[in-house]
């Protein structure tokens, strides 16, 4: 049986599966990235997003035999849903699946221009109309899914919205023998010292790492002696978001009263000496293996973005065998279970996240803890590992083969091609004209 998964990113990706092939085997082929950049200057991200899309199907399709040859049992879509239309006329016999991350009509920023609400009309119909051409549409999580039946009623009362919760990679922690195994990955020096209370997202402000802060702070210095909260995550010079968001995250910090370093590289955060008057410890752009050893090293994982489509790292801290204080909203709830695995406290309210770190720290007994990190550990591995993921979408693309069977599909011929194609171009040229007249219409005000 052949799989073959259409992702777009700044490289045009056809993946293929081959479950005859080796197991675990993926066949990566770059197609469809040689005419449509990226972004153009910087801009039109969605618009080149689409024509890369356009282009990778027609590659495969018609300009080459490559898709015929592959004879693909079903096609597994993500992120992009602009081109199935056109890729189920092109190829009727296989049954799509697409997997729903989040709306990318609610992720667009800079919405209170009106330009930009121009700019995306038809891109935002595009999203919904295209997506209806899934055989399968899967959302993953329940709370993405109540969010696409807000955001397309339409839709979700005419395709059944099925939930795939992503997974997380547990082969290094288990082992036949003791499905608990940790890996030999060492704790940071000064975790012998200190306990530290973790916090891994990106230096954005929708992350809402301030409230770390603030509940951090409002510890009474002698309850929150020999700790540290270490603030890392994703962090790019060159997204100026990033940088203006660690320094206000500085001077918060300041404000607070709390004493601060910011540490950029991999060997300075292993420093046994690092910082010893230091509070809290900024860590931008940390690496992998970085990651699993702050994972390895904290006693709490504080997880603050409101409404998360889903969230990884919480399950990745449960792996480790770390309770988790996350948000009471959106994908976390479907993955900490209060009490058991973690607390789940309300964003605006700081000191019932203080009374939790409050309570790791100081009150809480290393039987407790560590009882609550099996907990992560048992929950991770028998509802969000690879197993799961794949049982479900088997079950899924199993419902889409009998259906594609049952209904006998045939081609549709070249006036459908043509009318799909003309329905993502005028699309297309909408956006452009919306753009341009914007433009024209701004320009003759500013000289008037």
């Amino acid at each position: 049986m052949v799989f073959i998964l259409l992702h777009v990113s700044n490289l045009s990706e056809i993946m293929v599966t081959d479950v005859r092939r080796l197991p675990g085997t993926l066949d990566v082929r770059v197609r469809g990235n040689t005419l449509v950049p990226p972004t153009l200057l910087g801009r039109f991200a969605i618009l080149c997003a689409i024509l890369r899309q356009l282009h990778l199907i027609l590659h495969i399709t018609l300009l080459t035999p490559e898709l015929r040859d592959l004879a693909p049992d079903a096609f597994f879509v993500d992120q992009l849903s602009a081109g199935l239309p056109l890729l189920k006329t092109l190829s009727p016999a296989a049954p799509i699946f697409f997997y729903c991350h989040f709306p990318d009509l609610l992720l667009a920023q800079g919405r209170a221009r009106l330009l930009k609400r121009l700019y995306r009309i038809p891109f935002d119909a595009l999203e919904q109309w295209s997506m209806a051409s899934a055989a399968a549409v899967a959302v993953n999580s329940n709370f993405t899914k109540s969010i696409v039946t807000q955001t397309w009623p339409a839709l979700a009362r005419k395709t059944h919205l099925h939930v795939v919760h992503p997974c997380i990679d547990t082969t290094p922690f288990t082992s036949p023998t003791s499905p608990t195994t940790k890996t030999t990955i060492e704790p940071l020096p000064y975790a012998k010292t200190h306990t530290l209370l973790l916090s891994i997202n990106r230096f954005e402000r929708k992350k809402a790492l301030s409230l770390a802060l603030h509940a951090y702070a409002l510890l009474p210095p002698d309850r929150r002696a020999h700790t540290k909260l270490l603030l890392a995550g994703g962090y790019d010079p060159r997204v100026a978001e990033n940088v203006s968001h660690h320094t206000e995250l500085t001077t918060l910090a300041t404000d607070l009263g709390l004493r601060h370093t910011t540490i950029r590289t991999h060997l300075s955060a292993l420093n046994p000496t690092l910082s010893e008057e230091a509070d809290v410890l900024f860590l931008l752009s940390i690496p992998d293996l970085l990651k699993q050893t702050l994972l390895r090293s904290a006693r709490l994982l504080i997880y603050t973005p409101s409404n998360e489509h889903f969230g990884i790292v919480p399950l990745e801290a449960m792996l480790h065998g770390i309770p988790v204080l996350a948000a009471d909203s959106g994908g976390p709830r479907e993955t900490v279970v209060e009490g058991v695995t973690g607390w789940l406290r309300d964003p605006e309210k700081p000191a019932e996240w203080a009374y939790v770190m409050d309570r790791v720290v100081n009150h809480m007994s290393e039987e407790e803890w560590a009882a609550m990190g099996r907990a992560g550990v048992e929950r991770v591995t028998t509802q969000f590992a690879e197993g799961q993921m794949a049982e479900r979408l088997e079950g899924i693309f199993e419902g889409m083969e009998e259906e594609a069977a049952a209904k006998g599909k045939t081609g549709r011929g070249a006036s459908a091609v043509l009318l799909v194609v003309g329905a993502l171009l005028v699309a297309a040229v909408g956006a452009l004209v919306s753009v341009s007249l914007v433009e024209r219409i701004g320009g003759s005000t500013s000289t008037s």
